[in-house]
């Protein structure tokens, strides 16, 4: 599929107040696959805004995920639809995290730590990215091999710059 296409499919929906949300600590049962830093949503504690990550790939959308199906990796706690997408989360996690943990590319290949918008997002080569805006996920698809190549570059550095988990 096209990164034209995957644009297409790909949408913003209005973003709708965060809601508090108790955290149950939960054991983790997988050794961490990677270091990264993940965009943790600082109201509820979840990653990627409580949003399932596996969604992306088998909806074509941005879904977000329920308490009942959560599952803690690495110090974060990851929400999901259904059992199946939980599933499918923990047997290949680094399928599903979003590239560079969530944060944008684009911003990142000017080498600055901005968290990505769940609902503003793109898959290109099997990969989950997330974008500050729509013009960034606009940039990104004009141009995807070259900020790719730039933001994995600087991901290591600006990694250290940033607060959080």
């Amino acid at each position: 599929m096209t990164v034209a296409r995957n644009l297409r499919k790909a949408f913003y929906v209005p973003v709708v107040a965060a809601l508090f949300v108790p955290l149950v600590p939960l054991t983790l049962t997988r050794p961490a696959v990677t270091a990264e830093r993940i965009v943790i949503d600082r109201h509820t504690g979840l990653a990627i805004g409580g949003f399932d990550p596996v969604a992306y790939f088998v909806e074509a959308e941005a879904v977000a995920g329920k308490g009942e199906f959560e599952y803690a990796l690495a110090d974060t706690v990851w929400r999901f639809r259904n059992e199946g997408n939980r599933a499918a989360f923990v047997d290949n996690p680094e399928v599903y995290t979003p590239r560079f943990g969530g944060y944008d590319p684009v911003a990142m290949a000017r080498e600055v730590g901005v968290e990505g918008n769940p609902r503003v997002w793109l898959i290109v080569e099997n990969r989950l990215y997330l974008f500050y805006s729509l013009e960034a996920r606009a940039a990104f698809a004009d141009n995807f091999r070259t900020i790719v190549e730039e933001a994995a570059r600087n991901w290591p550095a600006v990694q250290t710059t940033l607060s959080g988990r």
